[in-house]
């Protein structure tokens, strides 16, 4: 498998394929994620990943922080270590934060569905004009990933009044308990 960006990123003998393991989540009882899984399953053997196993998870609703919840995040590590997986693959698209999540309490390589077609349509461009275009494709999925990776919640130079930035409802500067008692500084509030 590559790094998303059509590199490859082998780790261990050369030629030997990246074990990963297929999670995913059912949300409902009309749901088709087993059938899902089947098709991520073979999309991974395109990429030239080897299944180590599969992880589905019943679920009213996705976990918006890590994909799955915390028993599932334990039942991967316990395949992972086991079959020495270095690697997940959601059979959904991932948010910024549950890709974050995800990687952060596993500390294993995850890709979504969408980097896998990504990282196929990269091994099998042939033309410069096809390699560009799929390069394109994946540096516009990940830059939409990287909004939003600071630790703060909110951009620099984005803050609202509520966290002590910007201004004073009654006008511009500081508030006056905060003004400068001071001539020789800007905001001195005079007696």
């Amino acid at each position: 498998m590559t790094d998303g960006q059509g590199k490859e990123e082998q780790k261990g003998n050369p030629g030997q394929a990246e074990k990963v393991i297929l999670v995913g989540v059912s949300t409902g009882e009309q749901d088709d994620a087993e059938e899902s899984l089947e098709e991520l399953e073979e999309l991974a053997a395109t990429a030239g990943a080897l299944v180590a196993g599969r992880i589905l998870q019943k679920r009213e609703a996705v976990h918006p922080g890590t994909y799955i919840g915390r028993g599932k995040i334990q039942e991967v590590l316990e395949l992972a270590a086991s079959s020495g997986a270095a690697g997940i693959l959601c059979d959904d698209e991932l948010t910024p934060a549950q890709l974050r999540g995800l990687e952060q309490e596993t500390q294993l390589k995850v890709m979504d569905r969408t980097l896998v077609i990504l990282d196929i349509f990269a091994k099998h461009a042939v033309t410069s004009e096809g390699k560009l275009q799929v390069e394109l494709a994946q540096l516009r999925y990940r830059l939409a990933r990287l909004v939003g990776l600071s630790s703060s919640p909110v951009p620099p130079g984005r803050r609202n009044r509520d966290q002590g930035a910007g201004r004073e409802e009654a006008g511009d500067g500081p508030p006056a308990d905060q003004k400068p008692d001071c001539p020789s500084q800007p905001g001195f509030k005079g007696d």
